[in-house]
């Protein structure tokens, strides 16, 4: 008969390397003490990598890198699908992803309609803030990242290269999601989108 072990090592096989299995997967295979049990043993022989707390992979090994660790918004992700909330990527963040800064933050921000939380990733945090429903009314992924990163610079520090930019961004979101997110952002921001939504239809 397979051990808790092997059960853990076969469901976490049948995924993709990388992906991320929280503790709860496997309460299937035993109480909570027995899978918690389990997975320290196959981290501690190397089988499976513990990402965060209750947070574990099978990751891909680059010959040269060693392990591919998830990204912090990977983690963020699969933390957000299992808690069926909403995130936003705030802050530096949202200025990294769409180019409008170099800088890679240590503590990364998601505004969140699931629980308030602080999640130690190594020597990263990924910080989940509640937020209104409002904030999490955008449909556009890119628009999204536009609104908070141009909050993080300020409209007295924008500057017309940033502009530029996040122009560039906006003509890749789609016409409807942009309709609509612009009714959710403040006024200043609100300008720069409706040019980008203007060059779309006009070009």
């Amino acid at each position: 008969m397979d051990s808790i072990d092997d059960h853990i090592k076969n469901e976490m096989a049948k995924a993709d390397k990388g992906t991320i299995f929280f503790t709860e997967d496997f309460l299937n295979f035993g109480s909570a003490k027995a899978v918690g049990k389990a997975l320290e043993r196959l981290s501690n022989k190397g089988e499976i990598t513990r990402v965060a707390r209750g947070m574990y992979a099978i990751l891909e090994k680059h010959k040269v890198f060693g392990e591919i660790r998830p990204s912090t918004e990977e983690i963020a992700k699969a933390i957000a699908k299992r808690d069926k909330a909403r995130i936003i990527p705030t802050g530096v963040l949202a200025l990294n992803v769409l180019g409008l800064s170099t800088q890679v933050p240590l503590n990364t921000v998601y505004l969140t309609d699931g629980s308030a939380r602080s999640i130690k990733v190594g020597k990263r945090t990924i910080k989940f803030k509640k937020t209104s429903p409002k904030n999490l009314s955008v449909l556009g992924e890119i628009s999204s990242l536009v609104i908070q990163a141009l909050k993080e610079i300020g409209k007295e520090n924008v500057m017309a290269n940033e502009i530029h930019i996040v122009l560039k961004h906006l003509k890749k979101e789609k016409t409807e999601h942009l309709e609509h997110d612009i009714n959710l952002a403040p006024e200043w921001i609100r300008v720069i989108m409706r040019k980008a939504l203007n060059d779309k239809k006009n070009g």
